[in-house]
């Protein structure tokens, strides 16, 4: 194949071997079975993209196991010897576990075994729950069986529907009934296919409370013992076999159910010295709202001012693989038709999240960008080749498209932002070959040769057959290394190599089968005038010529041309240290909700809570981006997967908050939500909070969740010492203005009281140690003695012993409660219970918190302002903490990665976003690597040659230059997704350096000058190199407004940019340099 204006050579093409792409072609052009292999991918494609599941984000398997044991009466100290350690070795020793983390305070432990990405939740459960079984030996004597919770990705709700009183309705309808509605709405929804886990938030059952009165405990001689044993006894019921009854067998139910408040009161107890004495005589019984401490509200602006109602929440989820999108819409069309029947006309129903119609909403948004792309590549190949050609490439596109997303349905991915970003950033490389095939038929056409249409089109995609394979396979090997990136991000973008890889694929059989024989159809029997200037490049070739006579016209012009861009390369980094570009993670998304979570100090009272929490809400719900707000007090909001990995679902103590906010459409305001939520941080700073709270602008993460965004792990020889260093951290990360937030995981002892029996007291008044710790745990923890059956499918009612929760003190009434003197046969006296305890202050134990064995404390906090990302917060953090003064402190090591090999000496380990951070980046480093050896070794595959390989990767830096410039002017940090857009470029721009060296190799004419020959080549090759070009900025244009992507946009449009009108000239320029007036080597 050599250079198309020499007469005898192009004879003699005609007898050259046509390669792949040629033989594929001849075999097609005319074949009947290409019309059904258009057919059949239409179909296919149409079949997955009906199919695909739809959900926003990837779904990231992380399973988290947690193992909850019950440590009564023991120290934190203890609990981690007795309990954790042991627990922590079992759980380090499961297949598959990357990390485990134990928390243990007073009378509680958690170990979390934290799985590597990608392995199944059911999976991780069931071995974590074997190997403790297998381990139960290990378990100390007197502490329960541990209790094994799995929550996976598929645990987090879809769909959550907010129950609360119409505003004229607020007065008689009360949490009970909200939640009685609630809970027939879970038992219709359940009915839903593919309905998952389903849970209710500020749920308030009924109950009927017995709640004893220690005085007339006291006067009648009663005690909790004989009250709790009565009321239990009376609402026994049992079937006690059957009889015979009348030529019969039937059933005999003994005993009955106490049906009502009434029933209870009434019951007779005999006192202990013998007389009778009535329930109601001693104990208050009535129907009572179940007083768990926990305060859910919902809060709206309304003409008047802020309302509050009480609400209850229903979540729901779904089950692995399904639809997102049409669980969501059954469960709504399930609400809606339930809304006048089972829900009263005086509760309403806001759907306070909906995943379904946010991943609904972002797949038609990517679609329209898809089909906007599509056609503006059509009108870009009808303007620069002409209509036929655009006639061809509409349907081209479409085919390759159907055939990605049928692949993209077997490989077992899901129809989200991240694939459809990759089919859409494909769009303009998957054109890519078809363009070089269209562009190089129709030139061929033009040249009036005397050859058929057929024939010239075989010979046109033969003469570029070989370096479109190759072309396309250094795309796919550029892609292809980021499927094997590691971590939490691995999962996340693994739809962008994957499919991106499986069109590049695609579209190469499509542009060697399809096309051409669209061509020969659509534009076969077209008139094709012979066009000696479409010979040589046409407009665009003389332009061409133009621009690099100049730079060729000299070995002197050409290397100071290159060294002008490699200065300018190398310049363009330097961007990143001036910081005019920042590097981070993932930018925040623009997302449809926000939280306020809130730390009050320990020991702090859920009314207490309840009112920070509510005056965050009115200060929140007076911006207008803002539908409504739910408070939550003693409880936590509906977990989202930021909350799966932040355990948010055990913020259930009193001193815990959350403020769930429901934002209007993304196109009902003009401020993103990350600005929204830095406004409110602003706003509810001036809110007055007891010292050492916290409250936490929690944004939904734009990728992997962390426990903080910045995190800083602190180890050290014992406690005293990591708290200390931790405190000095602390105040390195308060003295930086843009880090925010700031939070520590050891906080402030809480006050507890000690009730301690007197053993000498015990035994001088005749009591069972056990009596007293019994009445203790009724009194002040109550104590559920059976059901009151309602029947006719109402909910059964407990029926709990215990005080209302204003009465809950240790006060002279506590202590004066009566306890039965036991120790001697036929003793019936009592005792108060003041005799035989004493009562003591204490402060209880700082948490225990370890990481792979190895006990530490966390500093976390957010970043917002100048910089947001973990890089720049400890750059700033390290300079603070070297300014600090260390007398009589050890300051710590910094460690980036890993954790201290020896904990004899204070260690700062950075985790959170930057672990994930770095391991994203080095996996993605050693990616690119990858890619270029692929490339490399594909190369010189292609041309034979160990040296000309190197001349064509030459032009991959030269995507910096536009790259960089792009970020600095968008403002925009590079990100992951940048980093991405980088090594794709590494193939496409190698491909267009592969087409040209190629044209430059088969030249002809053993007398004509080298720059002669790189003209030409430039010139012809230089429209379908710039076609392509423009193809794929016109694929990256129309993502450049999404907040996550538009690092991938930027470093395809402008990179693309900078290095297409480079490649063109700076190949050429290191031929003249290198070889001055040599002939390049020819293939003949």
């Amino acid at each position: 194949m050599n250079s198309d204006d020499i007469k005898p050579v192009e004879i003699e093409r005609d007898k050259s071997p046509l390669g792949i792409a040629g033989a594929l072609t001849r075999a097609f052009i005319t074949s009947p079975l290409t019309p059904l292999f258009l057919v059949a991918a239409f179909a296919f494609g149409l079949v997955a993209l009906m199919t695909l599941p739809r959900e926003e984000e990837p779904q990231i398997s992380v399973p988290m196991v947690d193992i909850l044991v019950r440590a009564d009466g023991l120290k934190a100290d203890d609990a981690a010897k007795l309990i954790s350690e042991p627990l922590e070795t079992i759980a380090k020793g499961i297949d598959g576990v990357e990390h485990v983390y134990s928390q243990t305070r007073d009378d509680s432990v958690m170990v979390t075994a934290r799985f590597i990405v990608g392995t199944a939740s059911d999976a991780a459960i069931l071995r974590v729950h074997d190997k403790v079984r297998a381990n139960l030996s290990s378990i100390p004597v007197g502490v329960p069986e541990p209790m094994i919770v799995g929550r996976g990705i598929d645990d987090v709700a879809i769909v959550a529907l907010t129950l609360s009183p119409k505003p004229e309705a607020a007065d008689r309808i009360t949490p009970n009934d909200l939640t009685r509605v609630a809970r027939e709405l879970r038992t219709e929804i359940s009915k839903i296919d593919d309905v998952g886990l389903s849970y209710l938030v500020g749920e308030a059952g009924e109950i009927i409370r017995v709640a004893p009165n220690p005085e007339k405990l006291a006067l009648y001689g009663v005690t909790l013992q004989q009250l709790a044993g009565k009321v239990s006894g009376a609402n026994r019921t049992f079937p006690a076999s059957k009889v015979r009854d009348n030529g019969e067998q039937i059933d005999i139910i003994a005993g009955e159910t106490l049906g009502s408040p009434a029933a209870v009161a009434n019951l007779l107890i005999t006192s202990r010295d013998g007389r009778p004495v009535y329930v109601r005589d001693v104990a208050d019984v009535a129907f009572a709202i179940d007083t768990s401490d926990a305060l859910v509200s919902t809060v709206t602006k309304s003409e008047t001012g802020v309302i509050r109602l009480p609400s209850v929440t229903l979540a729901v989820a779904k089950r692995a693989g399904s639809n997102a999108v049409l669980v969501a819409e059954q469960i709504l069309h399930s609400v809606e038709r339930l809304e006048g029947n089972l829900i009263p006309d005086d509760m309403q129903v806001e759907v306070t999240r909906d995943y379904g119609e946010t991943a609904n909403e972002k797949a038609n948004e990517l679609l329209y960008h898809l089909g906007l792309a599509t056609v503006s590549i059509i009108a870009l190949v009808w303007l620069a080749i002409g209509r036929r050609e655009a006639l061809v490439v509409a349907i081209v596109i479409p085919v390759t498209i159907l055939l990605t997303l049928f692949a993209s349905r077997v490989m077992g991915y899901t129809l989200n932002r991240v694939s459809l970003f990759a089919l859409i950033f494909s769009i303009g490389i998957l054109v890519d070959d078809a363009i070089v095939i269209i562009e190089n038929i129709a030139r061929h056409w033009a040249m009036g040769d005397g050859r058929d249409r057929k024939q010239a089109a075989i010979d046109a995609v033969a003469e570029v057959g070989n370096p479109t394979i190759v072309a396309t396979l250094t795309v796919v090997a550029a892609l292809l290394p980021m499927l094997f990136v590691s971590g939490m991000m691995g999962p996340y973008m693994s739809p962008i190599p994957a499919n991106a890889s499986a069109a590049m694929i695609f579209s190469f059989f499509v542009a060697v089968i399809v096309t051409p024989w669209l061509m020969l159809k659509v534009a076969g029997k077209a008139p094709a005038h012979a066009n000696h200037d479409e010979e040589h490049g046409g407009a665009l070739g003389r332009i061409y010529r133009m621009a690099a006579k100049p730079l060729l016209a000299s070995k002197k012009n050409s290397w100071i041309f290159l060294i002008i861009v490699g200065v300018l390369t190398l310049g363009s980094l330097t961007l990143f240290y001036t910081q005019h570009v920042t590097v981070k993670l993932l930018p925040f998304d623009n997302k449809s909700e926000l939280s306020v979570s809130i730390d009050l100090p320990e020991g702090s009272s859920v009314e207490a809570t309840d009112r920070v929490a509510q005056a965050i809400a009115a200060v929140v719900v007076d911006l207008p981006e803002v539908k409504s707000v739910q408070t939550h007090a003693g409880t936590a909001a509906p977990f989202n997967f930021n909350g799966l990995v932040r355990h948010s679902f055990y913020r259930t103590e009193p001193q815990l908050g959350d403020v769930a906010i429901n934002l209007t459409g993304k196109g009902e305001r003009d401020r993103s939500s990350h600005e929204i939520a830095l406004d409110i941080r602003a706003r509810i700073a001036a809110i007055p909070v007891p010292e050492g709270s916290s409250m936490k602008v929690v944004e939904p993460p734009p990728g992997p969740p962390v426990m903080a965004t910045l995190l800083a792990e602190i180890y050290g020889p014992d406690a005293e010492i990591r708290r200390m260093t931790a405190a000095k951290v602390e105040a390195a990360f308060r003295s930086v203005p843009f880090i925010v937030d700031i939070d520590n995981s050891y906080g402030a002892p809480a006050r507890r009281k000690r009730i301690a029996i007197s053993t000498d007291n015990a035994e001088f008044f005749h009591v069972e140690e056990s009596d007293v710790l019994d009445t203790i745990a009724t009194l002040n923890g109550g104590n559920t003695v059976g059901y009151s059956h309602k029947g006719g499918g109402r909910h059964p009612v407990p029926i709990r012993i215990e005080r209302p929760k204003g009465e809950r003190t240790l006060d002279e009434r506590f202590l004066a409660t009566p306890i039965p003197a036991n120790v001697l046969p036929g003793d019936r006296s009592v005792v108060e219970l003041g005799d035989v305890v004493t009562v003591t202050d204490e402060k209880a134990s700082f948490p225990i918190f370890r990481h792979n064995g190895r006990n530490a404390e966390m500093v976390t906090a957010e970043l917002a302002g100048d910089f947001e990302a973990p890089l720049y917060g400890m750059l700033a953090v390290q300079k603070a903490l070297d300014a600090q003064d260390w007398t009589g402190l050890e300051k710590p090591e910094i460690i980036l990665h890993g954790q201290p090999e020896s904990e004899t000496k204070p260690a700062l380990l950075w985790d959170g976003e930057w672990e994930v951070t770095w391991v994203t980046f080095r996996d993605m480093g050693a990616a690119f690597m990858v890619a270029i050896l692929g490339i490399y070794i594909l190369v010189v595959a292609q041309f034979g040659s160990f040296k000309l390989p190197l001349v064509i990767l030459t032009p991959i830096p030269l995507t910096l230059i536009g790259i960089m410039v792009g970020h600095w002017a968008f403002s925009a940090p590079f990100s992951a997704t940048s980093m991405i857009g980088f090594i794709a470029l590494a193939g496409i721009i190698v491909r267009n350096s592969i087409l040209l060296v190629d044209f430059i190799r088969h030249s002809g004419g053993q007398d004509r000058p080298l720059v002669d020959i790189l003209l030409e080549a430039g010139a012809i090759r230089f429209k379908p190199i710039l076609l392509t070009a423009i193809a794929a900025m016109i694929g990256a244009a129309v993502i450049l407004t999404d907040p996550i992507f538009q690092g991938l946009a930027i470093s395809l449009l402008f990179g693309l940019a900078s290095s297409t009108l480079l490649t063109v000239l700076v190949i050429p320029a290191i031929y003249v340099a290198l070889r001055g007036g040599q002939r390049p080597k020819v293939e003949q």
